[in-house]
């Protein structure tokens, strides 16, 4: 394709589509091993427990996750946006890939099928890291301001679409379902053609500023606690996720729910949901002209939700899915989440903000847990449990939320100051 006969607008529509492209891989491979980790290893007859194997994998791959978001965040802010989104897909990919031979690579390496796994996952979370957070920089700064919702609405839409098609591939057997991820990530870096890199990003070129900086998000009070109130607004999301739906079997069994909960079509039934949350989500945000009112509804929404939900005393089977797919309707503000996070700061560590947020609001999960296992272990009891729980984290996020400033429509083409404060920065433009 001919870099001058593309139009500002064909080389925006290839941004957003590669960035949801990406994202939906992303997730596929996240919710992949949450759904065939136990089976694969069951069947390469690792010893141990098989589950306490997994949750090794799991925080292994956590770990790696945590530190790919620094890694790729401040590598978006020094080399570029596009050089981390297809950095990160082709690493996930070819980690994806890997995942399908781990028995043979086992054998090739002279490492025990553990040992190969637990590299595997690391890698795959370093991977999984940055995809998203280039992404949304890149879209957020190719866009127009008073429409770039739109772009972010789609990134996560369509991303979130992975989880669904990783629930139904995963019954297909471990291996198939791993190469199938990897070669969806490998196919996706043809369409890198024609798609350019953000205009503001090159317009730092001319200017000596300090770019990707990850400790200058600390320089400063202010700078420090808004960065943490943008981690803290996406609490919801994983709470209910990792606790409320990653335990539905324990919560139905408790309500006395008729029948068995089947914990993949639960995942399935949350992220349907949360597809459509995104794009509501989205629209809403649109037509109030407000990221903040946005969030106030979902967070209203998603704990009425919560205590019907914990309230379905010996509720049909399909009545409870019904509640979990709400619960996943209910927080599905990921992208307007993420957006938040973006227009938050500038040009020079937008990248690294946008990268990191998303991973450390995964990474709360861990001591979320602590929380929700050690109120169990007082003898609360799992419903009592959830509704503690439930609150404190709403609380925190809504005065989180609270202290953040309105972004609908803010002007992106700024810098932050070393120490603090913004600095203007004059024809930073985009170049198509």
């Amino acid at each position: 394709m001919n870099k001058e006969k593309v139009s500002y607008k064909d080389a925006l529509n290839l941004a957003v589509i590669v960035a949801a492209l990406g994202y939906f891989v992303d997730v596929y491979d996240l919710v992949l091993f949450l759904i065939v980790g136990l089976k694969s290893l069951e069947d390469l007859k690792i010893p141990g427990e098989p589950v306490k194997n997994f949750q090794f994998l799991l925080n292994v791959q956590m770990i790696g996750m945590l530190i790919g978001g620094i890694f790729w965040g401040v590598l978006g802010d020094k080399k570029g946006r596009l050089s981390v989104l297809f950095g990160s897909i082709l690493l996930y990919s070819l980690a994806n890939l890997a995942n399908g031979m781990v028995a043979q690579i086992s054998e090739f390496t002279g490492f025990s099928p553990m040992e190969t796994y637990a590299v595997l996952r690391f890698l795959a979370g370093l991977g999984l890291a940055g995809e998203l957070g280039a992404g949304i920089t890149l879209v957020s700064e190719t866009m127009p301001k008073e429409t770039r919702g739109y772009g972010t609405m789609i990134i996560a839409s369509v991303g979130v679409t992975g989880a669904v098609v990783a629930a139904l591939v995963g019954k297909i057997g471990w291996e198939l379902s791993y190469f199938i991820g990897g070669g969806l990530g490998i196919s996706l870096l043809l369409l890198r053609i024609g798609v350019f890199e953000s205009g503001m990003f090159q317009g730092l070129t001319e200017k000596k500023v300090k770019q990707g900086e990850f400790m200058m998000l600390f320089q400063n009070k202010e700078r420090a606690i808004k960065y943490l109130n943008c981690i803290l607004i996406g609490l919801p999301v994983w709470f209910i996720i990792g606790i409320l739906i990653g335990r539905a079997g324990l919560i139905a069994k408790e309500l006395g729910v008729q029948g068995k909960i089947e914990q993949g079509y639960a995942v399935m039934l949350c992220y349907g949901g949360l597809v459509f949350g995104d794009l509501c989500s989205g629209m809403m945000s649109q037509a109030l002209k407000s990221r903040k009112k946005v969030f106030y509804f979902f967070y209203l929404l998603s704990t009425v939700i919560i205590v019907f939900y914990l309230r379905q005393y010996n509720a049909s089977v399909a009545t409870f899915y019904m509640f979990i797919f709400s619960l996943g309707f209910s927080v599905g503000f990921w992208a307007i989440f993420v957006t938040v996070a973006s227009e938050q700061f500038g040009t020079n560590i937008r990248a690294t903000v946008t990268t990191t947020v998303p991973n450390f609001v995964r990474g709360s999960l861990v001591p979320i847990s602590i929380l929700f296992d050690y109120l169990l272990e007082k003898e609360f009891g799992l419903i009592n449990t959830s509704y503690i729980v439930t609150g404190i984290i709403i609380v925190i996020s809504l005065i989180a939320l609270y202290n953040l400033d309105e972004t609908f429509g803010k002007d992106l083409d700024y810098l932050e100051d070393e120490e603090s404060g913004k600095l203007k920065a004059e024809g930073i433009k985009l170049k198509a």
